[in-house]
């Protein structure tokens, strides 16, 4: 996949009117699996999964206002953000008293329509601009909603890409909300692609799960269904949010604080983005809070550009396709590929030779001179791990030790094993 099929199949998922249920997420997932073959499940309605209950499935299929000059307003089809996801179906007419307890706006922010939803609780509404909203005249307006809530299902995808250990790396992103593109759109996107270049690897340590679900109810689905076995063989993992505009790295750190997921994407920062900002967990924001909840505390944390809530065209229709940056879309899908590359590498290793400086140059791995124009950063590098290799250092430590980038050692670590220096405990 390239670069420019980022926007094409951004183009293509825009449009969709998504929620936690119904066609508007199918019809999501199934482009989705041109790109990432993913496979999918439906858990139905009324399923009781932990504390939660899998609600009824919402479809809609038009919405909209006419007010007293006849002019149709709020329209779906215009915006799909006009409709409190999850509204019941309406269709009478109201004062404008009465409207305005079913309208949502954002004054601090005129120009966009917030969104707005209602998944547990059956109401109707519908969202719009604060500029539209101050030029309703008093009279009726007709309100009209084709939607219905019916005994369905949820639907979520998911994917499992075997390794050579049954210890596996989580990537988890959500498919539910409708019209907007960092918020929404940047996540999936990236994690189809990032699943193509983790499929090339040559080698894979670990076995990959991909899953693509609603925010929240999914996820608490999918740990319902596989929770357990996560919770014996998650080594390390992610969800993939907000990656798509041009603002700093946000990185949120697992509960456990220090996770493999935590130490890989920190190293990583370090070196390639030092003004990026990282923060401890908390359990609010994504899917995170699920999988990190106490009784599962799996590793995962979420690298992000700017973070929900900090951006102010987040939950909006400002959060559109001129906000976002296909440059740093594709950037963060090769950090978190970098990323995926120290976890992949990241091991113990113990110094056979632990009493005394093993001679290198006898197994030709010592420089025939060294002069001042003879760069000794390969030969640092080796020093560095036959002292610190002793079983109880990862390599993530000793390149902090070192302080450099883990990845540069890969070259003196194989030529150490070659020689039979390092084996790996």
């Amino acid at each position: 996949m390239k670069k420019e099929d980022l926007e094409t199949y951004f183009d293509k998922l825009w449009p969709i009117c998504r929620s936690i249920t119904g066609d508007g997420l199918r019809q999501t997932l199934e482009i989705l699996r041109e790109v990432i073959p993913l496979e999918l499940h439906e858990v139905a309605t009324g399923t009781e999964v932990f504390d939660w209950t899998v609600p009824k499935e919402w479809n809609i299929r038009e919405a909209y206002i006419i007010d007293p000059n006849g002019r149709r307003i709020c329209d779906f089809k215009v915006n799909n953000l006009h409709v409190v996801n999850y509204s019941v179906p309406i269709n009478k007419v109201v004062s404008l008293e009465e409207l305005k307890q079913h309208l949502h706006t954002l004054p601090h922010l005129p120009e966009a329509i917030p969104y707005v939803t209602s998944y547990y609780k059956e109401n109707w509404g519908f969202c719009i601009d604060y500029n539209n909203y101050q030029d309703l005249e008093a009279g009726e307006y007709q309100v009209y909603i084709d939607s219905e809530l019916k005994q369905g299902s949820m639907t979520y995808g998911d994917l499992i890409l075997p390794g050579e250990s049954k210890k596996e790396v989580l990537f988890s992103t959500y498919v539910c909300h409708p019209s907007m593109a960092n918020n929404e759109l940047s996540g999936p996107l990236a994690l189809a692609f990032l699943y193509h270049k983790i499929a090339n690897l040559s080698q894979r340590k670990y076995t990959y799960r991909f899953v693509f679900i609603p925010e929240t109810i999914g996820a608490i689905c999918y740990l319902h269904e596989h929770g357990e076995y996560m919770k014996n063989h998650t080594q390390a993992g992610f969800v993939l949010t907000c990656c798509g505009d041009a603002g700093p790295y946000h990185y949120k750190r697992s509960r456990r604080g220090s996770s493999t997921s935590d130490k890989a994407a920190e190293h990583y920062l370090k070196f390639a983005a030092p003004n990026s900002i990282v923060r401890n967990f908390r359990p609010d924001g994504s899917d995170e809070r699920q999988y990190c909840s106490p009784g599962f505390n799996l590793p995962i944390g979420s690298l992000m550009r700017t973070p929900y809530y900090e951006y102010p065209y987040y939950h909006t229709s400002l959060d559109n396709k001129s906000f976002i940056d296909f440059d740093a879309l594709w950037e963060s899908i090769a950090s978190y590929f970098h990323i995926i590359q120290l976890i992949e590498l990241n091991d113990f290793y113990r110094n056979t030779l632990m009493y005394g400086e093993p001679q290198l140059g006898k197994r030709g791995l010592y420089p025939s001179s060294l002069t001042h124009e003879s760069p000794r950063d390969f030969l640092d590098r080796m020093l560095f791990l036959l002292n610190f290799c002793d079983g109880s250092n990862d390599l993530l430590d000793i390149a902090e030790k070192y302080g450099a980038d883990m990845l540069s050692f890969k070259k003196p670590l194989e030529a150490l094993v070659e020689k039979g220096l390092l084996e790996k405990v």
